[in-house]
C-alpha cells in the first residue's frame, strides 16, 4: 500500500475516475497540457477549466518537500487521478479521461493531510473525438474482460480473508502465516482498483510507517506484525484484540467486494493501472518496505506483475497493426521479468525477501525499470 492511485470506473451510475501517473505523450482536450506548479504552500494551475476528454496534467514541484497531485471528484473523497512521489525540482505527468463535471484539484506537500485544494471544472467534450466503431468494440471487449477479472479476484479475496481470519483468531499462527502472502495476492493483483476507494485502503492496507497522528492501525499489516513480531519491545495482541481486528477486516473486505461488482472501466484505466502496478513494485516491493515484518514481498511482486500483464493482454488487440513494435517489446520485457522472478520460487511460493543479496535486488529493480519504460507508452497507444 502507498498513496492511493487509480483506474477510471463507473459504479451504479456514479463516475469514479482513477488513473495512474504516466510518462507517455497523449492527446489533450481544449488548450492542451494543464501545467501545475506545486510549492510548499501553493498549488497553481494554468487553468481551472478545460473541455472533457483526455486530459494531461504536467506537475512540477518547486517546493522543498516531496509532493503529490490529485484530481478528485466533486465530493472530494473519490480519487479521479493521482501522481505521487514528486521530489523537489521534478516534473511528472498525469493522464486521465474525464467527462463533463465538477472536480477538485489538490497538491499535497509532504504527502500528508488533505492538501491544497481548489475547484476544477470539466466542460463538454468537443465534437469529433469519437473512435471508430471497430476500435470501440475492441476497447469494450478489453474492459469487459478486465471487469470480470476484478470481480473474480475480489470474490477470492473475501473467501481467503475469511479463512485467514479464522486461523488468526483461533491462534493458529502457522496456518495464518501460510495464508497471509497467498491471500494478499488477490489484493495485489487489482491494487489500483482496491486503493481507489479512499476510505477502505487506509483501513485494510496501511503500513505502520504510513500512519498519520491519531490514526488507528487496522488491516493486513497490523496482523502481519503480530504474526512476525519484532524481537524487542512488542506487546502481542490479546485474543479479544485479534478477534476485533479480524471482524473488521472481513467486513471491510466484503464492502470492497460489493463496491467492485458493478464497476466498469475504460481502456486508459487498464493501461494506467498496469503502469501503476509496476510503480508499486518499484516503490514498495523492490525496496522491501511493503512486507517489512514478514518479508513476503516477492508474493506481492508476482501478483502486481500478473495484474499488469492481465491488463496488457486484454488491450493487445488494440495494438495490432498500429503499435506492433510496442507490443513486441512489452511481450519480451514481461517475459524477461517473469523469468528473473521465477529464479526465487520455492515450492508454491518464494524465498523471503531478506534472503536476497543487494545484487539480486538490483537485478530485479533494473528489470522492473526496463518494463516500466515501454509500459508508460501504452495509454497513448490504446486511447487514440
Amino acid at each position: 500500500m502507498k498513496s492511493r492511485i487509480a483506474l477510471t470506473c463507473a459504479a451504479a451510475g456514479t463516475v469514479l475516475l482513477l488513473a495512474a501517473c504516466t510518462d507517455n505523450t497523449a492527446p489533450t482536450a481544449g488548450n492542451g497540457v494543464i501545467n501545475v506548479t506545486s510549492t510548499d504552500d501553493a498549488c497553481t494551475l494554468s487553468t481551472d477549466t478545460t473541455p472533457g476528454g483526455t486530459l494531461k496534467f504536467n506537475v512540477t514541484n518547486k517546493g522543498t518537500q516531496v509532493t503529490e497531485f490529485y484530481l478528485l471528484a466533486e465530493d472530494r473523497l473519490r480519487i479521479i487521478g493521482e501522481v505521487e512521489n514528486i521530489g523537489p525540482g521534478l516534473t511528472r505527468d498525469l493522464v486521465v479521461l474525464a467527462p463533463e463535471g465538477s472536480y477538485y484539484t489538490a497538491c499535497k506537500p509532504g504527502m500528508i493531510g488533505d492538501g491544497i485544494q481548489a475547484p476544477f471544472t470539466v466542460s463538454a467534450a468537443p465534437e469529433g473525438q469519437e473512435v471508430s466503431a471497430d476500435r470501440a468494440a475492441l476497447q469494450k471487449t478489453a474492459t469487459d474482460q478486465y471487469a470480470s477479472y476484478v470481480r473474480e479476484q475480489t470474490e477470492q479475496l473475501v473467501r481467503g480473508t475469511e479463512e485467514f481470519a479464522q486461523a488468526f483468531t483461533a491462534g493458529d499462527d502457522d496456518k495464518a502465516r501460510e495464508l497471509y502472502p497467498v491471500v494478499r495476492m488477490h489484493w495485489e493483483r487489482i491494487e489500483p482498483v482496491a486503493e481507489s476507494f479512499g476510505d477502505l485502503d487506509p483501513i485494510l492496507d496501511a503500513r505502520e510507517a504510513d500512519l498519520e497522528a491519531g490514526q488507528e492501525w487496522t488491516g493486513w499489516h497490523r496482523a502481519e506484525k503480530d504474526l512476525w513480531p519484532p524481537q524487542d519491545g512488542y506487546t502481542a495482541l490479546t485474543s479479544e484484540e485479534r478477534s476485533a481486528l479480524m471482524e473488521k477486516m472481513v467486513a471491510d473486505t466484503q464492502t470492497l467486494h460489493t463496491r467492485t461488482q458493478e464497476l466498469t472501466f475504460t481502456a486508459d484505466n487498464l493501461a494506467n493501472g498496469a503502469k501503476e502496478l509496476l510503480d508499486e513494485v518499484a516503490t514498495g516491493k523492490v525496496t522491501g518496505e511493503e512486507e517489512i515484518w514478514s518479508h513476503t514481498d516477492l508474493w506481492d511482486f508476482q501478483a502486481n506483475l500478473e495484474g499488469a500483464k492481465i491488463a496488457y493482454e486484454n488491450l493487445r488487440p488494440l495494438l495490432a497493426g498500429t503499435e506492433d513494435d510496442l507490443d513486441a517489446t512489452l511481450e519480451k520485457k514481461f517475459a524477461e521479468l517473469q523469468t528473473l522472478l521465477d529464479q526465487y520460487r520455492v515450492g508454491e511460493g518464494f524465498v523471503y525477501y531478506d534472503k536476497l543479496t543487494t545484487q539480486q535486488v538490483q537485478e530485479l529493480s533494473s528489470a522492473v525499470d526496463a518494463l516500466s519504460e515501454p509500459l508508460s507508452k501504452l495509454t497513448a497507444a490504446v486511447v487514440k
